[in-house]
């Protein structure tokens, strides 16, 4: 499931906007088709963007507008659907890698409750700024804390740094573990990040990682669209293979 919000507080009309001449949502849709998954929703607070779904061809579910995250978006649909597995792809991610996505699905299918990836950090502005969540996991690949600082900090005389990952924010959930997590209250950590995810480990609920061929960024800013624009090969749509 796809969730596309319309009516984006930081880019207004996100979904609809032009990357390479076409709407930033199908990219993301597109990914999700070539990763094989047997059914792709987008789910949208706005009938412009579930007409342009449409009209390529895909399915699309209007979902309420008060909904304060892309989670409780899938959610609404998922309630509705008897699907085990659920992949939350956000419609701002034109980067997603398919054979990720389908990795994340087996992994939830597998028994995992929660699956999301990441990916090691090379860039050294994205391990300090804030606008990147970085993860820092256990031996068994599970999720021990996500933080928008740099972590794991570096002490001096240490030794070689601890590698740095950068969360991706894309979770396949298993259907009980999804409904279960958006009725869980808020926690402090949550609200001290500004991280949803941090509710899970916050209520017990284990996150398991898994490691992502190279980090990618989803799409806050009309500048990330430029920057789109700029890296990505004309022609070649983003998130689909080669």
């Amino acid at each position: 499931m796809i969730p596309a919000r319309h009516a984006s507080t930081r880019l207004p009309g996100k979904p609809l906007r032009l990357l390479r001449g076409r709407p930033l949502v199908l990219y993301a849709w597109e990914a999700a088709r070539a990763a094989g998954l047997a059914r792709v929703v987008v789910a949208t607070d706005d009938e412009r963007v579930a007409a342009v779904v449409r009209a390529a061809g895909g399915e699309a579910a209007l979902t309420s507008p008060q909904h304060p995250s892309g989670t409780d978006r899938v959610a609404e649909v998922a309630r509705a659907s008897r699907e085990g597995v659920i992949l939350n792809l956000q419609g701002d991610e034109p980067e997603a890698d398919p054979a990720l996505l389908r990795a994340l699905c087996e992994a939830a299918a597998a028994g995992a409750p929660v699956v999301t990836a990441a990916a090691p950090l090379v860039d050294p502005a994205h391990r300090e700024s804030p606008h990147v969540v970085k993860v820092v996991c256990d031996a068994a690949g599970h999720a021990l804390y996500f933080s928008r600082a740099a972590i794991p900090a570096a002490h001096p005389g240490s030794g070689p740094p601890a590698e740095v990952l950068g969360h991706l924010g894309i979770y396949a959930f298993r259907r009980e573990a999804l409904l279960r997590f958006v009725e869980l209250p808020r926690g402090p950590l949550e609200l001290s990040e500004g991280l949803e995810q941090l509710r899970a480990l916050e209520h017990g609920l284990p996150v398991r990682v898994l490691r992502a061929p190279r980090f990618t960024r989803g799409v806050d800013t009309l500048e990330d669209l430029a920057a789109l624009e700029r890296q990505t090969p004309q022609g070649r749509p983003a998130g689909r293979p080669d």
